[in-house]
C-alpha cells in the first residue's frame, strides 16, 4: 500500500518498538530537514532532535508503527515523497494550495504566523515600496519564499538550502532581512548571533504562507492520511502535544 512501507513478523522485531500489533509491526520512513531549530536539528552525536521530531515519534507510537527518520534537503521532500522514497512528510512544512496540486496532507499539527528580521536599527517598512531592491532571505522552497515573490516583486530575494546559512548572511551584512517561521526567528533571536537583530514589523499572516503545518502524504493515501489524524487528535487529547510543546516553544502553537 506505501511504497515505502516495510512489513515485518513482531517476533523480529519486538527489540526495536514496544507495544506493537501481536502479529505484525509496519516501518514508515518520514522525510524531514534537520537545519530547522527548534523543529528539527542534529546534536553532535548525529542523533536527530526537536519538536518535529518528537511529534514523528510520538505519532508513531500512538499508530503502533516503527519510523525510521529521513534527514533531507528539504527542496527534494516532496519529489521523494512521490517517487516513493519516503511514507510522509514532517518538516515545518505548510498547507498552500499549490502544494496540495502534488500532495495531501493530514493535519495541520501547528499553526504560526511569518516574521521579517533585521538589524534593530533597522527603518525598513514592510511594504512593496519600502523593501524594492532591498536583500531578503527565504528558504528556498518555503511559503515565506513564495510570499515574498508575489507581495514583494521588486525585492533581491535571496535563497538558501537552510534557515541558518539565511541568518549567516544576515549576520554578515550580505542581506537586509530574512523571513521566516516566527518560532524559528524567535530561536534565533534569543542567540549570541541574534543579539543585534530584532523583529520588523508585525507578524504575516497570509494565504500564501498556508493553513499551519502539516504532515505531507501521496495523493489517495486515505488510509494513512486518517491513522494520522486521528493519531494528532490522541496525542493533544493525552496532553502528550503540549509536553512536546512546552518543551521546545514559549508559545502554544497547537492547531485551534
Amino acid at each position: 500500500m506505501y511504497q515505502a512501507l516495510k512489513t515485518f513478523l513482531a517476533a523480529s522485531a519486538l527489540t526495536l518498538t514496544a507495544a506493537l500489533p501481536a502479529l505484525a509491526q509496519e516501518t514508515l520512513v518520514i522525510g524531514t530537514e534537520a537545519s530547522y531549530k527548534p523543529f528539527a536539528w542534529v546534536l553532535p552525536s548525529g542523533e536527530l532532535t526537536g519538536f518535529d521530531i518528537d511529534i514523528t515519534k510520538a505519532l508513531c507510537a500512538e499508530m503502533q508503527v516503527t519510523c525510521e527518520i529521513s534527514n533531507q534537503s528539504y527542496d527534494g521532500l516532496i519529489p521523494a515523497l512521490n517517487a516513493g522514497k519516503i511514507d510522509a512528510i514532517i518538516a515545518s512544512m505548510f498547507i498552500t494550495a499549490d502544494r496540495l496540486k502534488a500532495i495531501d496532507f493530514a493535519g495541520p499539527y501547528y499553526v504560526t504566523p511569518g516574521l521579517f528580521i533585521g538589524p534593530k536599527d533597522s527603518d525598513l517598512e514592510l511594504t512593496e515600496e519600502g523593501l524594492k531592491k532591498k536583500y531578503i532571505g527565504v528558504q528556498r522552497g518555503s511559503t515565506m519564499a513564495d510570499y515574498v515573490e508575489q507581495k514583494l516583486p521588486d525585492a533581491r530575494v535571496q535563497y538558501y538550502d537552510t534557515f541558518d546559512a539565511a541568518t549567516l548572511d544576515l549576520v554578515s551584512n550580505r542581506i537586509d532581512l530574512v523571513f521566516a517561521d516566527s518560532v524559528v526567528v524567535d530561536e534565533f533571536l534569543a542567540s549570541p548571533d541574534g543579539e543585534a537583530f530584532a523583529q520588523v514589523g508585525t507578524p504575516v499572516f497570509d494565504p500564501l504562507l498556508g493553513e499551519g503545518a502539516g504532515i505531507g502524504l501521496r495523493q489517495g493515501e486515505t488510509e494513512l492520511k486518517q491513522k494520522f489524524n486521528d493519531a494528532l487528535a490522541a496525542i493533544i487529547a493525552s496532553g502528550q502535544y503540549a509536553e512536546i510543546n512546552k518543551k521546545y516553544m514559549s508559545s502554544d502553537i497547537s492547531p485551534k
